[in-house]
């Protein structure tokens, strides 16, 4: 499984289409994810105090666009990128983070 933060706004658009596609997908040509091990950190440094975040857990072995695990902001931890748009019946959970007293997502 491979993980998509997103908002609940953007869930139920997708929702109606049928298929999910994120803003990256049309300006770098994919769909930022990440594994289980990455999901907090990557909340926590990119979303935090915006309203709605949830994550979409994703099965990756039934997505039909490339998926390629890639560092492209230097380091040595590598990211999944979808290729493509997400079908939203690929999407097998939608969980809510939560949020401790001082604001930091936990799962």
């Amino acid at each position: 499984m491979i993980y998509h933060i997103t908002t609940k706004n953007d869930w139920n658009k997708a929702l109606k289409s049928g298929k999910y596609s994120a803003d990256s997908l049309e300006k770098e040509g994919f769909i930022h994810c990440s594994t289980i091990d990455q999901v907090l950190m990557i909340a926590n440094a990119h979303y935090k105090n915006i309203d709605g975040v949830i994550f979409l857990e994703i099965d990756d072995q039934k997505i039909e666009s490339e998926i390629k695990y890639e560092n492209l902001e230097g380091g040595h931890e590598l990211f999944p990128h979808i290729y493509g748009i997400i079908p939203v019946n690929l999407v097998i959970n939608v969980l809510e983070f939560k949020i401790d007293k001082d604001g930091i997502y936990m799962l």
